[in-house]
């Protein structure tokens, strides 16, 4: 490796962990698991002074002679860093009242997945408690800003994350979702450890937790935006805002009106498949008849949560058993299935990169019956194998890049591969029966409709009821569940846009690589070089596929 690279690469990936240092803990790096994220305006201000500065040194080096790895890296680090910062210039801290991935929905769910592999960093858990704390106190602070620009997020989540502080207000103490932590086994005061967490969640974090709810409710709510207008649009710097998160979330230089046109020829598209798969599972080719049956009938769904998650584990399991025949890279992690009860609907984590923790994917059983016995499988495979965990865990294990390109996701080419999985699974044979390949069907629809929606919302000016009626009207989906959807894709803008998106990025890239190769293509070794170079833009994806069709010539 170039020096020049090795070394701003080395001091990049210690940034990144720096300013993120409870998903550097949830990595296996313990050396800032004594502090919490930062959130005030002058630490966004230092943060983004720093990617401008890696992004222009990263730009220095000269490309001429690099080794490809090294090229690659340098590509990324000038990436990564110009499309943070551009994102954080748009401040949406100001607007970031988010019931789906705000701190009081995540928080429950990352605090027990913590390892406190030594005392030392069992010790400088309190430490981070009072950061918490200090964090609600700043997040408060970026949302008074907002008001008085005149930029605050829409009603429902503002009442949706009031609902979530007042209940972990109203938890009793010893019930506190912070104190769910797992303290090294061999700890002889774990009592009175215990017993000092919670007076700092009773001294600083709470008390924090309570001035944040009274800001939103008091402060915010008032000047809160209808759902008619909750897109991005109706701000005054709306329509940049969503230009930045369009390239950060998509690396693409796509305006969102062709985004929007692009998803509305994939819901017609698949609207074929339905009808012609239809009969052998609803009985019927008629559209609204299969989302109708696909949406309401109770023998189609399931109705507790441990069944959900059971069906996970057997879906991922069958997957386990074919990788040999795609992937000539497999990863040394393995993988396992949650129940969860807030966040996304289903969601991944990475392995610890010192192996005290394996990949693991959540099902949000919260709401059983809003899980299709027909969504499990593809939802498993996206999550899973061959999808986020095949993707992250290798890029965790590979040994020719350095650190930061091992953790790092980019939305485009992380859940373009995961969407890329569900349809590489059909193709492995792994759907069951018909009625779970209809779920591969129905996971499209979600991601066709998210490049409608998501531009209708955040460019053209949609109404949150009408991003909702579109998305019952093109999809299976109950309206509890495209309700939570939309909510997701108005407090995130752009980020959805990143399925589909990449996948057929990717798509097109496989097909340029087949017809280049013809009868020599191999689909192992097409694999092995997408996921070879861990998580990439696009663009140099499609760089680094060449250069391998070119070295196969």
């Amino acid at each position: 490796m170039s020096d020049a690279v090795n070394t701003l690469a080395a001091e990049y990936y210690d940034f990144r962990h720096r300013v993120a240092p409870t998903s550097a803990h949830m990595d296996g790096d313990y050396r800032f698991a004594a502090s919490f994220e930062e959130y005030s305006r002058s630490a966004e201000d230092a943060e983004i002074a720093e990617d401008r500065r890696f992004a222009r040194e990263a730009l220095l080096i000269d490309a001429d002679g690099l080794a490809p790895e090294d090229r690659i890296s340098r590509e990324m680090m000038a990436w990564d860093a110009t499309a943070r910062a551009d994102l954080a210039e748009a401040r949406m801290a100001e607007l970031g009242v988010n019931p789906i991935s705000g701190q009081q929905a995540m928080l429950p769910v990352r605090f027990p997945k913590l390892s406190f592999p030594t005392i030392e960093v069992a010790d400088a858990l309190p430490a981070k408690l009072s950061g918490v704390g200090r964090a609600f106190d700043e997040l408060a602070g970026r949302l008074r800003e907002g008001v008085a620009a005149e930029r605050t997020p829409a009603m429902f989540a503002v009442d949706q994350t009031i609902v979530q502080l007042d209940d972990w207000l109203a938890t009793p103490l010893a019930r506190d979702p912070l104190l769910d932590v797992s303290l090294p086994p061999h700890v002889k005061d774990a009592a009175a450890r215990r017993d000092r967490l919670a007076a700092v969640i009773e001294s600083d974090v709470r008390p924090a937790v309570q001035r944040y709810r009274d800001v939103i409710r008091d402060e915010v709510r008032p000047k809160a935006r209808p759902d008619e207008r909750a897109g991005l649009t109706y701000l005054a710097d709306g329509a940049e805002a969503y230009d930045r998160a369009i390239r950060l979330y998509t690396t693409l230089a796509l305006p969102a009106e062709q985004i929007h046109e692009i998803g509305l020829a994939q819901v017609e598209s698949l609207a074929a498949e339905y009808r012609a798969l239809g009969p052998q599972v609803t009985g019927s080719a008629d559209l609204d008849q299969i989302f109708e049956s696909l949406r309401s009938d109770p023998a189609l769904h399931h109705t507790n949560g441990a069944d959900v998650v059971a069906a996970a584990k057997a879906a991922l399991a069958k997957a386990k058993g074919a990788m040999t025949g795609w992937f000539g890279i497999l990863p040394q992690a393995d993988c396992d299935v949650e129940a969860a009860t807030s966040g996304a609907v289903a969601y991944y984590f990475s392995p610890a990169l010192d192996g005290s923790r394996g990949g693991t994917f959540f099902m949000n059983t919260s709401e059983p019956t809003g899980w299709g016995r027909f969504q499990i499988e593809a939802t498993a495979y996206h999550e899973g194998i061959p999808g986020h965990h095949l993707q992250l865990a290798i890029a965790g294990e590979l040994t020719t890049i350095p650190e930061f390109r091992k953790r790092a996701f980019i939305s485009a080419f992380g859940e373009g591969w995961g969407l890329y999985a569900e349809r590489l699974a059909d193709e492995m044979g792994l759907y069951t029966t018909p009625l779970d390949r209809m779920g591969m069907l129905s996971a499209d629809s979600m991601r066709a409709c998210r490049l409608v929606v998501d531009t209708g919302l955040h460019a053209l000016g949609w109404s949150r009821r009408q991003a909702i009626d579109y998305m019952l009207d093109n999809s299976p989906m109950r309206e509890s569940h495209v309700s939570a959807e939309i909510d997701r894709y108005i407090v995130t803008p752009g980020q959805a846009l990143s399925y589909m998106l990449g996948r057929l990025e990717i798509q097109r890239i496989r097909a340029d690589a087949e017809a280049a190769l013809g009868e020599r293509f191999e689909i192992k070794a097409f694999h092995d070089t997408v996921l070879g170079s861990g998580s990439l833009p696009l663009t140099t994806l499609d760089r680094v596929v060449r250069d391998w069709l070119a070295a196969s010539a």
